[in-house]
């Protein structure tokens, strides 16, 4: 019997909504939860598609979203269908859950969090009233799972009462591997093409070229607004770069069948859906050793950021040179997505922590 079989989950995710037209990692992950809680045998309905979220600290605009949270609140206590949990996805200073607490409280039903985050030095500043809301919605949950070592932390030190904080380890949306890369094709890249930490990663990668000895190619999956500003960087490298484009499911997994490597340095990457698809697929990674990334990759001696581009290249340029390590760290990687990282293990982690709040229903 599949674990969530019957359940009925309301599902929110304030800062993006699963059906967003903008791709991102957030999305990704909203639809890959609802993905997940679905096939585990749940009924599981997007609750609401209002989107609370405050890039640059307004105040105004906090008003303004706080009054449209507090009036969709009313209509779901009054309107949503009958539920047995909310679950509300990525909670933090910038995207505070200003809806799922009233809602659960009103209903009756456990309120739980995914990747939600306490930023106890927002607290002061643009963000000051959003931080607190989402440290209140924090307060809130029955249970926060955690997707990383990083957010464990923060969430395990200022947790609230009696409250669960348990992990969820970053997963895929498969019940099995796809088939494996040949390993001899370019080194591959996707990322969206944006200004801040994807751009900062795009130019790490065009200084790390600078330094990669030998006859290698790297094809860029990924758009943007800042696709011209790659394009410069990459300028250098003629031929020896080429731009694919957004790319389907299909057509990215195809890439990842016809490349040697997955290359991504990951600034200020959560921990990065791409490096579990690579993996599934068998590929090495040359990434550096960040917090998130490190707690999906197979481990190995990345360089350290500190270490520099020049670093990331020599470590690229050994995998490069030698075909059987890639093979070998290929299959490992595959075992430790297989093992670790697919939707079945995630789904039973998740329902056997819930089930029991559940069960003491009042």
């Amino acid at each position: 019997m599949q674990p969530g079989a019957g359940k009925r989950v309301a599902f929110y995710a304030p800062m993006k909504p699963p059906h967003h037209p903008v791709p991102s990692g957030d999305r990704e992950i909203a639809r890959n939860l609802m993905e997940l809680l679905t096939a585990s045998g749940a009924a599981v309905q997007l609750v609401s598609d209002l989107r609370i979220y405050d890039k640059t600290g307004d105040a105004a605009l906090q008003a303004s979203l706080r009054n449209q949270a507090e009036a969709e609140a009313e209509r779901l206590i009054r309107c949503m269908p009958d539920a047995d949990l909310w679950v509300s996805y990525h909670n933090y200073y910038k995207a505070p859950d200003l809806i799922g607490p009233a809602v659960a409280r009103a209903r009756g039903i456990p309120y739980v969090q995914i990747e939600s985050t306490r930023a106890m030095k927002r607290l002061t500043g643009r963000w000051a009233g959003f931080a607190i809301a989402a440290h209140a919605a924090a307060d809130a949950a029955a249970v926060i799972f955690y997707f990383t070592e990083q957010d464990h932390f923060a969430l395990n030190r200022d947790r609230c009462g009696a409250q669960a904080v348990a992990h969820l380890p970053p997963f895929l949306p498969l019940d099995q591997l796809p088939e494996a890369s040949s390993l001899d094709g370019p080194m591959l890249t996707a990322g969206m093409m944006r200004q801040g930490d994807k751009l900062a990663s795009y130019q790490i990668i065009s200084e790390m070229l600078s330094h990669l000895p030998g006859d290698w190619r790297l094809d860029i999956v990924g758009d943007g607004p800042a696709r011209s500003e790659v394009e410069a960087l990459m300028a250098p490298y003629g031929h020896k770069v080429r731009f694919l484009g957004l790319l389907s499911r299909e057509e990215l997994a195809a890439a990842y069948g016809n490349a040697s490597l997955f290359l991504w340095p990951g600034v200020n990457e959560a921990f990065g859906m791409v490096y579990l698809e690579a993996q599934a697929h068998g590929l090495p990674i040359a990434a550096q050793d960040r917090p998130g990334v490190r707690d999906v990759l197979l481990p190995a001696g990345y360089p350290a950021p500190d270490q520099g581009a020049e670093a990331l290249a020599g470590f690229t340029a050994v995998l490069l040179a030698n075909p059987e390590l890639r093979v070998e760290s290929g299959k490992d990687a595959r075992d430790l997505i297989s093992s670790r990282h697919l939707a079945p293990a995630a789904a039973r982690q998740f329902w056997a922590t819930v089930l029991p709040l559940m069960e003491t229903r009042v």
